[in-house]
């Protein structure tokens, strides 16, 4: 038995034997590959460098960012130019304004226009909240719109704003089409708004005489009323206290009477605090009652 690292060194037997027999087989194998070629037939000059050009024109083409108008230009002649383009769905968006956005993608024809720059070029737009773009061949565009839905105007600092049920600013406001929406005011109150909107749907004549939402330390409400009157909410269920103020205007006409703020934050008593006029009015009253007293003592027979 060999050992395992026993070398085998070649000896004069393989050049003597063997080689000649493994000379004899690559040579025909060379021979066939060579048979093999020439039956093939080589690309004319003429191909090769329309394929070398044609590489390097789209490779230019791409690189310098002109494949839009290169497609443009093949489809145009083969009559696949935008002629028609169908909008739906639009309200607060003009079809001129959406067909701009859509020459803004700089295509001319349907091979060239790409559906989800489009999409992405409408969503842009102020009202539009999401967009489908569909090509038609040969020649027709059709959009699809779904619009924000203004919800609330949102004071911030000192400008405001049309927003949507969750808060998203859509276009500053203008005094006019959106009088009618309820005015929320304060940081993050456009964003939590529809929580104290929907609630306030249970008391429809209350809720039409707050002027404005005001949003406190990101925690909880005040109610700004028409007549000047504050209603101050407690942060734990706010539309209890404001089921109590309801009842008590109900039974003691409490906001008709000159107030300027109910405080509701405490859950074991109710502070109502008078406007300036009626503080110095009530102030007035008490001192002429004193004097009035003081007189009575004076007059009253030893």
């Amino acid at each position: 038995m060999r050992p395992l690292n026993h070398r085998t060194d070649f000896d004069g037997s393989w050049t003597g034997t063997r080689m000649p027999l493994f000379m004899s087989r690559m040579a025909r194998r060379m021979t066939g590959l060579v048979a093999t070629a020439s039956t093939l037939r080589l690309p004319s000059f003429g191909a090769l460098a329309t394929v070398v050009v044609g590489g390097a024109i789209v490779y230019g083409v791409s690189a310098g960012g002109h494949t839009a108008a290169v497609m443009d230009g093949f489809g145009q002649p083969l009559g696949f130019s935008i002629e028609k383009v169908s909008v739906r769905g639009n309200s607060e968006t003009s079809e001129i304004d959406v067909l701009q956005a859509l020459w803004q993608t700089g295509s001319q024809t349907l091979l060239s226009l790409d559906p989800t720059e489009a999409r992405q070029t409408l969503e842009s737009m102020p009202w539009i909240d999401r967009a489908s773009v569909s090509k038609i061949f040969p020649d027709r565009v059709t959009i699809d719109l779904n619009e924000h839905r203004p919800y609330a105007i949102w004071q911030s600092d000192k400008s405001f704003y049309v927003v949507n049920r969750e808060g998203k600013k859509i276009v500053p406001y203008m005094p006019g089409r959106f009088d009618a929406l309820p005015v929320i005011v304060g940081e993050g109150a456009a964003g939590a708004a529809a929580g104290i909107l929907d609630d306030m749907e249970g008391f429809p004549e209350f809720r039409a005489r707050v002027r404005a939402y005001i949003r406190v330390g990101s925690r909880r409400w005040d109610l700004d009323l028409k007549n000047g009157v504050t209603i101050r909410l407690p942060e734990e269920k706010p539309m209890e206290a404001v089921a109590q103020v309801v009842r008590m205007d109900r039974e003691n006409t409490l906001l008709e009477r000159d107030i300027a703020m109910v405080d509701m934050r405490l859950s074991d008593r109710v502070v109502v605090r008078l406007t300036e006029d009626s503080l110095k009015r009530r102030k007035q009253r008490l001192e002429e009652r004193a004097k009035l007293i003081k007189r009575l003592g004076k007059d009253k027979p030893v």
